[in-house]
């Protein structure tokens, strides 16, 4: 009996005549039986390899055999852009089935907020700040909402386990899965990744059902065509770019956001219909860009590593690195961007235009050639996640005694390989410095905690990351996006400083 086989009729029959697939990738294949299964999981394949659905149709099949209710299955993903790229699809697959998705995310209305908790869907796409938004709100039962979960996809997996925002996830699905009473299924999804077992453990944590690492042979896999040329400049490699491959989707990948838009500007100067996507754009310049490039045919899109990961931007014919990564995982996500059409080889056309990038593009190449993929390593000693975890269950559970705070957290791997002392240690000194207060063993919120945290709701507690301070630029009334404040430091200059940002001076 095949995988697809143990699916649900329900979903067998969508897929076979709703999706009108002959089969599914072996990657698909391979992940039912152990999903179904309950294992945790960790899975791999390229960039548009199918992950997302190898993924979804057995978490749905098991949503549909077992009668699951509620908020059953979190889908995180480290960027809202990815997320808001997911959505129609996951509506779609959902939807055929009876069952329904919502997004939940920094960017998404107070009123649609208000609706999810209201109207509880069946999968929830958001992030993990937002999932740590509801858990200390005081205006949402979390308990209600979030005790049903059953599934938890992490996609893009190595980008969270690499930095502290994967330690305040894990410590997240810990929480929730002290809420729901039960182990919740972990599965993760990654096209680059060089210790995948380590990672699986990661994930999985101190979890006691089965863990697989699930990466099948691809078929009929292309070689993939890798090409390096010495360019010496930008303006030079806007004419190299403008001259090759005419009539085709080019995605050009830069390291700046300033050199993106230099680059963008040479090309339109050159006759090239060009669109740029970058972190500093608002989301509305963002999206019209993409949806133009994907809608388009000879056309180029130049972006900063913002489009690495698996946004869709349509079927593309080339992609172009001017100089090169600082790693292979991210060259092996960018190159992965043309795999979405059977007739497209992966290919990569690097552009050096300093000796510097020149030689790192030789070294890279040579690493992936013999196979090297750089393994993940998680931070060592999350002290500070730690503390920020203890405030975030405080106002969780409004108040919490000390011994608590293992049964919530402290299976967390990052968090087991804490000294007991040392953990004794960061509890004291929140106390002693007023972070945190003691009503008879319960621990609350202090004074200093309120005063340095409690701004609009505890916001700053959602997440264990701080952005600099950014300035909204407007070209009349319409907002481009944001630039961080030391973008206009022109020093003693009465010169004003010239400001290029989504192809407007």
């Amino acid at each position: 009996m095949s995988g697809f086989d143990r699916l649900h009729p329900a979903l067998q029959h969508h897929i076979v005549n709703s999706l009108g697939w002959p089969r599914l990738r072996p990657l698909q294949e391979a992940t039912i039986e152990p999903v179904l299964r309950g294992e945790h999981a960790i899975l791999l394949a390229p960039t548009a390899g199918g992950k997302t659905e190898a993924a979804c149709f057995p978490v749905l099949s098991r949503m549909l055999s077992e009668n699951w209710d509620g908020i059953s299955v979190l889908y995180l993903c480290p960027i809202k852009a990815l997320l808001n790229n997911l959505l129609p699809r996951f509506e779609y697959y959902a939807g055929l089935l009876g069952r329904r998705v919502a997004l939940w995310h920094g960017d998404v209305s107070a009123s649609r907020e208000a609706k999810i908790v209201a109207e509880p869907p069946d999968i929830l796409l958001t992030t993990p700040e937002s999932l740590e938004a509801m858990l200390v709100s005081s205006r949402i039962d979390h308990r209600w909402l979030l005790g049903q979960v059953r599934s938890v996809i992490v996609d893009e997996v190595h980008a969270f386990a690499g930095d502290d925002r994967g330690w305040h996830l894990l410590s997240l699905v810990e929480r929730i899965q002290g809420l729901t009473g039960q182990e919740i299924q972990r599965l993760g999804l990654s096209a680059t990744v060089g210790n995948p077992e380590a990672l699986c453990d990661w994930l999985a944590g101190s979890c006691q059902a089965r863990r697989s690492v699930i990466n099948p042979l691809a078929e009929g896999a292309k070689p993939s065509d890798v090409q390096l040329d010495w360019v010496g400049s930008l303006k030079s490699a806007a004419i190299v770019i403008s001259r090759l491959h005419r009539g085709e989707k080019r995605l050009v990948f830069v390291d700046s956001r300033s050199r993106v838009e230099l680059l963008a500007m040479e090309l339109r100067g050159l006759g090239v219909n060009t669109f740029v996507s970058h972190s500093s754009l608002s989301l509305e310049e963002r999206k019209a860009a993409e949806t133009a490039f994907a809608e388009g045919s000879d056309c180029v899109i130049v972006a900063t590593s913002t489009l690495e990961l698996g946004i869709d931007v349509g079927d593309l014919d080339r992609v172009i690195q001017v100089d090169a990564p600082f790693s292979v995982s991210s060259f092996l996500q960018r190159i992965g961007r043309t795999r979405r059409r059977a007739d497209v080889a992966r290919n990569c056309l690097f552009l050096a235009t300093t000796e510097e990038a020149f030689l790192r593009s030789i070294g890279l190449l040579a690493l992936w050639r013999a196979g090297f993929v750089e393994p993940i390593e998680p931070p060592a000693l999350p002290l500070h996640i730690y503390a920020q975890q203890i405030m975030a269950l405080c106002l969780q559970e409004r108040g919490i005694i000390q011994a608590d705070i293992d049964r919530w957290i402290g299976k967390m791997p990052g968090f087991e390989r804490i000294e007991p002392e040392q953990c004794s240690a960061v509890l004291r000194y929140m106390l002693e410095t007023g972070i945190l207060h003691s009503d008879g063993g319960l621990l609350g919120i202090g004074d200093r905690g309120e005063r340095t945290f409690g701004y609009q709701h505890f916001m700053e507690l959602v997440s264990v990351f701080t952005t600099p301070p950014m300035v909204k630029v407007f070209h009349g009334r319409q907002e481009l996006g944001e630039v961080h404040e030391l973008t206009f430091a022109v020093g003693d200059t009465d010169s004003p400083a010239l400001l290029t940002l989504g192809g407007r001076n």
